[in-house]
């Protein structure tokens, strides 16, 4: 909400427009593209700073008066701003913009429908099948969980609508039904495959904006142009194709190591089994971060284990085309998730 705010003021005459946030600014809810387009239409963002009082004149507004804080954190990780020791600000201001974003409000629900709601006057929702605890009410997007990108409220309609259709099918919500999965090798050739195998190591294009002159200009003005067609080709090329994934065949392997050579991250590894993090630690790429399973394979005929570390994996297929044996494949994944309706497998019934 603050930076269409502050950028649309620019646009409608605004000479000197700031944002000024009570939180860091790493933390601002806004998107890092967000912050900086608007830095780079020569808006400063001041951060750790809490309103305190509005001043005025001849009943006019001169200006926001502000405390500095600073950001502390208990044992638990909980953030709280508390004052920095540092004298007020005063920022003089003829308008001022309150970007507070929005809130959930449910007074419309009698609180005595069987629905619960939680501290913060949020509706309580079972995240798998977002019912409430009223078995005929669900919730999904912003109205359950808070603000969410819209694709996150698209699949809790999805998630909704196979609860209420299993709930009409007098069947038990909670038993969620698997999604179809395909998968297919993509070898076309020795060293062919059906998708485009190669890599780039540009970073991403950016999008080309308007001049910024005339972008300040014109509120209706386009201020993001797009690609053009070899711009366009460019950052496509950076795709990693993660539909297509690389299968290890234990038995076929003679542990050459001929894809440990070629692998152009470093990947993978044949190492000793163990613990995790003595595992992690031993890898040819040391990877510390648990958040990102690891690819391990045993069965191989010295007792080693092919571990592979996918967060740095690009999909190139170099392993599979090196492998004198086949026992890499590179093959397409494709999920089909299930939704209500006729393909959503319902237990038969039977008329009374």
């Amino acid at each position: 909400t603050a930076m269409d705010c502050c950028r649309t003021a620019r646009r409608l005459g605004g000479e000197d427009v700031k944002v000024i946030v009570r939180s860091g600014f790493e933390e601002m809810k806004a998107s890092p593209w967000e912050k900086e387009d608007a830095l780079h239409e020569d808006i400063p963002i001041l951060n750790f700073m809490v309103p305190i009082a509005f001043t005025h004149a001849d009943g006019k507004l001169t200006g926001v008066t502000f405390q500095k804080v600073k950001a502390e954190y208990d044992a638990n990780g909980k953030r709280s701003l508390v004052p920095a020791g540092e004298p007020d600000q005063t920022i003089p201001c003829d308008d001022v913009l309150v970007a507070v974003g929005q809130e959930n409000a449910f007074p419309w629900i009698e609180r005595d429908c069987g629905i619960e709601f939680d501290k913060w006057n949020m509706p309580k929702v079972d995240p798998k099948t977002m019912g409430s605890t009223n078995p005929k009410v669900f919730f999904g997007g912003d109205a359950a969980f808070g603000p969410k990108n819209i694709i996150w409220a698209v699949a809790h309609g999805h998630d909704a609508a196979l609860s209420i259709h299993k709930l009409l099918s007098g069947e038990d919500i909670t038993e969620r039904p698997l999604p179809e999965v395909q998968i297919s090798s993509q070898k076309m050739g020795i060293h062919e495959w059906s998708y485009d195998n190669d890599i780039s190591a540009d970073m991403r294009f950016k999008v080309p904006h308007r001049d910024k002159v005339v972008a300040l200009k014109d509120i209706r003005a386009e201020v993001e142009l797009g690609y053009d067609l070899k711009l366009a080709l460019g950052e496509a090329q950076r795709c990693l194709n993660c539909d297509v994934q690389t299968v290890f065949a234990a038995p076929l392997c003679i542990e050459c190591d001929a894809c440990v050579d070629i692998c152009p991250m470093d990947c993978i590894t044949f190492t000793q089994n163990g613990e995790e993090d003595d595992l992690r630690a031993r890898l040819k790429a040391p990877s510390p971060r648990h958040d990102q399973a690891l690819y391990v394979a045993d069965g191989l005929k010295t007792g080693r284990v092919m571990v592979k570390d996918e967060d740095v994996c690009l999909h190139c297929g170099l392993c599979a085309e090196r492998c004198p044996t086949g026992a890499w494949d590179m093959q397409k994944y494709l999920i089909d998730m299930t939704h209500a309706g006729s393909s959503c497998p319902s237990k038969s019934r039977s008329a009374a």
